[in-house]
């Protein structure tokens, strides 16, 4: 199939696509080859995604419309007589510029030459369907420097909370003291904008909002946010600043929390070093304002994602601009590598829990009424920070696509995932990446970033292609070989403005009757099917202004292909003559189904829990019963007892009584509650009971609740049994018993039996004795001859008479 592009409408960019689009039109040349794909582009390079090719650059090879034989495989080029020397096959290649090994520990040296991610700079130079591989290697340092600063609610709500705190610092030193020696501690609060309709603008509210509330009459003026305590390894001043807090009142319920994040993030007063995991925890007993919300108050500038805090260090523009959306919270807190952590009541949960799902790199955990459980809150959520790695890729250009395959500690290769869970620290995991260009833009050359989500190591990846042959840079201006009037490179001929052909032999408009039949695509077709003019055997298809009308009849568009919620392809593919090829990840005729599997793995390492398939990203549950993101939530199914005992072992010590074990808190999501005897208070829950080493039953009920969160209900102590029987015991009782029965229901039957054959015997034996006959006649028999008295009266000549016998 031969492809003409009139180079005065088509920038090189433009026409490489074009090419590209025409991918089924090769199919036939590549019969043989019919698991790949090849493109021929304007400089005649050939682009292929499963064979390495090679383009024939002498001029007399190929003839007419059999040009696009110059791309084949080196061998198809040697039969049809091109030779080596005249063959160009650029291919990608990929050279690593920084591999500094990966460091054990963070205390061994000066925390700027800790590396917790290898390699650190890569260089990759990609031909179009020719991808490229790398493997990068994660590790989670032990003695890891950790910031922490603590942002908390001081509305009128929380002041028992903060009444909870006052001796955090000392606390949570030495509870972090475990996990690193080299922790910094800082404190912020904040309520909200103190304007209306959000706070108490009265003038006898300015000074103390709680005037004349007799709960609690006196409290501070409201504010957006404060920077109190700086992060600092002083734990006593922690505890100093706290005691001087006091809380403070606003008017509707949500708090003004999303302008305090965005500044503890993006403000250096705040003290975050570069070195150090920043954790950034978040107490409160409310929903948060949204983006737009302050428009209520008239507040129509958009947060601009800057630090704006006075000398105090309070929030200057809360009155000023709007709040922050979670797009813009989301990449601060990327950009400055911070983890957050929500802490926020029960009831808050599942509101809390969608949000993680929005702002990557945070969690969520179940905060008591008074702040009592805030420093275990805090521990668990820095161990499950530290048993996880998960990838965020920045600044991908279009043109290139990525696909990850993780390898976690078992050694499986799990593809489309790229994250890993359930790891210790000093664990090392590693991911490969494929890196590949769908297209080759006409700008310069591109970096993006790849890192764990949290760390501040990277990895930058800097990208060029390799879309032009060697040949391109020998062209010939108005070479004869192109009658004088097109450049000539390559073996091929880029004619000039108003000329086609592969010599540039005709001037556009050129038709005639014989030419038309070459621009039908078959005998009574509309010649270029309707959507282009014949111009010297050759169709020149129309524009549109949907899109572009292509191929060797017009046949083909890039706007006909199918939708998605109204995005041609669901804006993941490139519409092909009425097909998408959709990017790297995602799959179906409308590209709108995504391949990535991270969010269908469970918290045990499963897809969907083992109880459904991931489809489209999303785990659709097959088990009866199961539900929840990735099918983890399934009272019902015959395994959930079993599933919940791990659960429950794990929480466990020898004495049977539960612990506050660390690595069973980063692998056990579930709430447990002991209780001295287990009630059927809860119509919903499941009994579960199991036999443990030590021969003691334990039992536990399992339940879900509508916040989303499973709770399992456990004795205090498990229950002593005697040792059990040896088998061979059981089984010679078994057979014993039934044996012994099988006698006893015989001896049964035969006594029933001859007790009634005695009583049928005695019965006979009466009946014998009353009979009147004797036993030598017949009973039945009776003589013919009967006797009879009669009493007869005669009367004889006038005399009576009696008679007598006769």
């Amino acid at each position: 199939v031969y492809l003409s592009v009139a180079p005065h409408t088509h920038t090189h960019t433009h026409t490489h696509r074009r090419c590209f689009f025409v991918i089924k039109l090769f199919k036939e040349f590549l019969q043989p080859y019919s698991g790949s794909v090849c493109v021929l582009t304007w400089s005649w390079f050939c682009l292929c995604s499963d064979l390495v090719l090679s383009v024939c650059v002498l001029q007399d090879f190929g003839s007419g419309r059999t040009l696009t034989s110059r791309c084949d495989v080196k061998e198809n080029l040697l039969r049809r007589g091109c030779d080596v020397d005249m063959m160009e096959s650029p291919s990608s290649k990929l050279s690593i510029l920084g591999n500094r090994p990966l460091s054990s520990k963070g205390s061994e040296s000066s925390m700027s030459d800790v590396v917790q991610m290898m390699p650190q700079r890569i260089a990759v130079s990609l031909r179009p369907g020719d991808p490229q591989w790398f493997e990068l290697q994660v590790r989670q340092v032990e003695d890891y420097p950790v910031d922490l600063y603590y942002l908390m609610d001081l509305s009128l709500s929380m002041k028992d909370d903060l009444d909870t705190i006052r001796n955090l610092g000392t606390k949570l030193a030495q509870e972090m003291g475990q996990l690193t020696s080299n922790f910094r501690l800082g404190f912020g609060s904040f309520v909200d904008k103190n304007m209306s309709p959000f706070s108490y603008t009265a003038p006898k509210y300015q000074e103390n909002p709680c005037s004349g509330y007799k709960p609690f009459p006196n409290c501070v003026p409201t504010f957006g946010f404060r920077n109190i305590l700086s992060l600092t390894e002083r734990v006593d001043r922690f505890n100093e600043e706290v005691q001087k807090q006091m809380v403070s009142r606003n008017r509707d319920a949500p708090e003004g929390g999303f302008d305090a994040i965005l500044q503890a993030a993006v403000c250096k007063d705040v003290g975050w070093r570069k070195e150090a995991y920043h954790l950034l925890v978040f107490a409160t007993d409310d929903v948060p304002h949204l983006a737009l919300d302050g428009r209520l108050g008239g507040l129509v500038t958009p947060h601009d994602g800057q630090c704006h805090l006075d000398e105090k260090g309070e929030y200057s523009a809360s009155t000023r601009m709007d709040y922050p959306s979670l797009a813009l919270l989301g990449e601060k807190l990327a950009e400055n590598n911070i983890f957050l952590i929500f802490a926020v009541t029960k009831r808050l949960y599942v509101i809390y829990k969608n949000l993680t799902v929005l702002i990557p790199g945070t969690t969520v955990e179940i905060l008591d009424q008074d702040s009592k459980n805030v420093i275990q809150l805090i521990v668990a959520a820095y161990n499950n920070i530290r048993s996880k790695v998960e990838l965020s890729v920045s600044d991908l250009p279009d043109d290139v696509g990525l696909s990850f395959t993780a390898t976690c500690q078992d050694g499986k290769p799990l593809p489309g995932l790229r994250k890993c869970g359930d790891m210790k620290i000093g664990d090392t995991v590693s991911f490969n990446v494929s890196v590949e260009a769908r297209g080759c833009p006409g700008d310069a050359d591109h970096t993006f970033t790849i890192k764990p989500v949290g760390f501040r190591d990277r990895l930058e990846v800097f990208v060029d292609y390799r879309c032009d042959c060697g040949c391109s840079r020998t062209a010939q201006v108005n070479s004869s070989v192109c009658s004088s009037i097109g450049t000539y490179h390559c073996g091929t001929c880029a004619c000039e403005p108003g000329y086609l052909g592969a010599r540039c032999e005709c001037q556009e408009g050129d038709a005639s009757g014989s030419s038309l039949s070459a621009c039908r695509q078959a005998e009574g077709r509309q010649v270029c099917s309707g959507r282009g003019e014949c111009s010297c055997n050759q169709c020149l298809c129309y524009e549109s202004e949907f899109g572009k009308i292509y191929g060797s009849f017009c046949e083909c568009d890039d706007f006909s292909c199918p939708r998605h919620k109204g995005v041609l392809c669901s804006g993941h593919g490139e519409c092909h003559c009425g097909e998408c090829k959709c990017h790297a990840g995602f799959i179906g005729d409308n590209c709108n189904c995504s391949t990535e599997t991270s969010s269908c793995l469970s918290d045990d390492g499963q897809m969907c829990s083992g109880r459904g398939s991931c489809v489209c990203g999303r785990c659709v549950c097959s088990e009866p019963g199961a539900f929840g993101d990735t099918c983890d939530k399934c009272p019902t199914c015959p395994d959930a007892c079993a599933t919940k005992r791990e659960c429950v072992e794990c929480r466990l010590f020898d004495s049977g009584r539960l612990a506050d074990n660390q690595t069973c808190q980063r692998r056990c999501k579930d709430e447990i509650i002991t209780v001295k005897t287990l009630g059927n208070n809860d119509p919903g829950a499941v009994l579960c009971l199991y036999k443990t080493e030590d021969d003691c039953v334990m039992k536990f009920s399992y339940s879900e609740h509508d916040s989303g969160l499973s709770v399992l209900t456990v004795l205090e102590e498990p229950g002593h049994v005697g040792g059990g029987p040896e088998a061979l015991t059981v089984l010679l009782a078994v057979v014993g018993s039934i044996l012994l029965v099988g006698l006893l229901l015989l001896a049964i039957w035969k006594l029933i039996i001859t007790v009634h054959d005695r009583r049928e015997f005695a019965r006979f034996q009466n009946a014998r004795s009353r009979a009147r006959y004797e036993m030598a006649s017949n009973p039945l028999y009776k003589h013919p001859v009967s006797t009879h008295f009669v009493e007869t009266d005669f009367d004889v000549l006038g005399k009576s008479f009696n008679g007598g016998v006769h």
